[in-house]
């Protein structure tokens, strides 16, 4: 990286922490408890730029790169992994899908609300029964004149209730065709649009994961992304990009756990020492430290060839698997050297072991990603 990028990073890095430690952290055990998801903090993040980090200036955005995306990113979930979530799913999943095949019109109309936050993007793929097999998704829509009729549901999206638009994909020719399904943007609002069932989960808790559901949704053919039935192959460019996102927030909570580890490590006393000087502690320490900057140096490469405009389908998805899978085993470690106090809520950590399991799941579980990576590795040359 070049210095002036370098000097970059570290602007924007302290302008997160400062922010997170700030509107964030104060909050966070009470937005855990009660499910609250912080929409005027998400308007704060707004106002800084980091609710369109890539979003060129063009259309309200802070026309930055993927680095200084995965440093907010960073930064934010090492304070808290829902806010961090949120972020993400704005920035990469609904913003980034109209970025990247919106028309020009369409990015002028949605970009500068998305981007300064005025709005809140959610985008939906996943249904009750379509997980990882998206192509099998019965969110159906019918054309009627130079009208879409939209029916069907869409289950565990972020912000499928105070999501001001929608990034909607949705089957439009026969089941199983990857060119059978189309992008539309829906606003709230839309008559048939409708907010479902709030989900109560384990982790990101302040995070607003619910149901979209479409009950004769008269969407026009101007909502469309692109072409009819080039939904499916945008999805997944799409999610090429957010699976830095996910790696960028695995890694944040891991930073997070492991910085509380070390502080509580050497201010812990056990048999008349530190913890920190006894070896199973320092082990333990120097694998969680050894494991982050290995998963940071996957993230920084993939966001470097998203940068560049190079292929970046195998490194994403190996950053993804690798960074949320060290981000559990790093939170699982700090809870066992905080003891009977990691398993309190009065102590940081419990939180982070809580959070960080969504990681190996949302935008692709760990086995998708093995399954991404290992096809790429094995295609012929």
């Amino acid at each position: 990286m070049q210095q002036n990028t370098i000097e970059n990073l570290t602007m924007i890095e302290e302008a997160a922490r400062t922010f997170a430690q700030q509107h964030i952290l104060p909050h966070v055990m009470e937005w855990d408890e009660a499910q609250i998801f912080p929409v005027d903090t998400m308007k704060g993040l707004g106002s800084l730029g980091f609710m369109g980090v890539v979003v060129p200036e063009a259309y309200g955005g802070s026309g930055l790169g993927y680095q200084e995306y995965v440093s907010v990113i960073v930064e934010v979930a090492k304070v808290c992994g829902s806010v961090g979530l949120s972020l993400a799913a704005h920035n990469s999943l609904c913003t980034g899908h109209i970025l990247a095949f919106g028309s020009e019109e369409q990015k002028k109309k949605y970009l500068p609300k998305l981007a300064t936050a005025e709005w809140i993007g959610a985008w939906g793929l996943t249904e009750a029964n379509t997980g990882s097999d998206a192509m099998r998704m019965k969110c159906v829509g019918v054309q009627d004149g130079d009208y879409w009729v939209i029916n069907g549901s869409k289950n565990w999206i972020t912000h499928g209730i105070s999501g001001d638009v929608a990034v909607v994909l949705v089957r439009t020719g026969e089941l199983l065709d990857s060119r059978g399904i189309t992008a539309f943007v829906v606003e709230r609002g839309t008559p048939g649009f409708l907010a479902g069932k709030k989900e109560n989960k384990l982790g990101m808790r302040a995070s607003e994961t619910a149901e979209m559901i479409f009950d004769n949704c008269r969407v026009h053919k101007s909502q469309i992304l692109g072409e009819v039935g080039e939904g499916f192959i945008q999805a997944m460019k799409v999610l090429d990009g957010g699976r830095i996102s996910i790696a960028a927030l695995a890694l944040g909570i891991a930073k997070g756990a492991y910085e509380a580890s070390v502080k509580y490590a050497k201010e812990r006393e056990q048999f008349g020492r530190p913890i920190a000087d006894f070896q199973a502690i320092g082990f333990k320490l120097a694998d969680m430290e050894t494991k982050i900057q290995a998963a940071e140096l996957l993230i920084r490469k993939a966001a470097h060839l998203k940068n560049e405009g190079l292929p970046v389908t195998t490194t994403s998805a190996m950053a993804k698997y690798y960074a949320s899978e060290i981000s559990v085993q790093i939170a699982t470690d700090a809870v066992q050297i905080f003891g009977g106090y990691g398993y309190t809520k009065d102590f940081p950590v419990e939180k982070y072991y809580r959070d960080s399991k969504l990681c190996t799941i949302g935008e692709g579980t760990s086995e998708i990603q093995k399954l991404v990576i290992s096809r790429n590795i094995l295609k012929d040359e």
